[in-house]
């Protein structure tokens, strides 16, 4: 039986190994820059995820920079229409097949932005909390998992269209979370099995 090879990439998992910085905006074409250990995992058409977003580079990338083309939809839909020069970004390659998970099953296809209402410190720890579209409230459950900017993270309390996570030390120093304020926006990808068990659900009671 033939092994997987090494190189196959299907997934992310809500890990970010590094911070990136955003070199410029021009129209649809975004570059970035980040650490060489970063740039060098990379190759044309290889898929990243930024701010937990997944696009796939469209050049080979050279010395510390790379850059990725959106469309205007994933422009409008994400928190990419307001980053700008200078602004720091999450960074996550997809998963290999023969590597360890670590987070929790991430598409990186964004479903929404929310808005920080709230940052509050308790003990050596940030609570965030977050209001999110109606809709998508349905899926943010207590105790779950959801995506906040790509990263892997468990809701620890919800209440009406809000939810809060919190964030510890290490995940607050290595993420581009301490660089908002409140009223800024973050990419939102809620928990893929939520989706998923809705839809057999409602299979379910069209067939009885």
């Amino acid at each position: 039986m033939s092994s997987i090879p090494a190189v196959a990439t299907f997934m992310f998992t809500g890990i970010i190994s590094h911070l990136g910085k955003v070199e410029s905006v021009e129209g649809a074409k975004f570059a970035f820059s980040a650490p060489t250990s970063f740039v060098k995992s990379l190759r044309k058409g290889s898929s990243v995820a930024i701010n937990g977003v997944c696009l796939t580079l469209k050049n080979s990338p050279g010395g510390r920079k790379f850059d990725v083309d959106l469309m205007p939809e994933s422009i409008k839909r994400t928190s990419f229409s307001d980053l700008k020069k200078g602004d720091f970004v999450n960074l996550e390659v997809a998963m290999g097949a023969n590597e360890r998970f670590e987070g929790h099953i991430v598409q990186g296809h964004i479903d929404g932005t929310a808005k920080l209402v709230s940052v509050k410190k308790q003990g050596n720890s940030r609570l965030m909390t977050f209001v999110v579209p109606g809709p998508l409230t349905k899926y943010i459950a207590e105790k779950g998992s959801i995506a906040v900017n790509g990263i892997s993270l468990t809701v620890i309390g919800t209440k009406g269209n809000q939810f809060t996570v919190g964030i510890i030390p290490y995940t607050w120093e290595n993420t581009m979370l301490k660089q908002l304020k409140t009223g800024d926006k973050v990419n939102i990808e809620v928990d893929i099995l939520a989706k998923y068990l809705e839809k057999l659900v409602k299979n379910v009671k069209k067939t009885h």
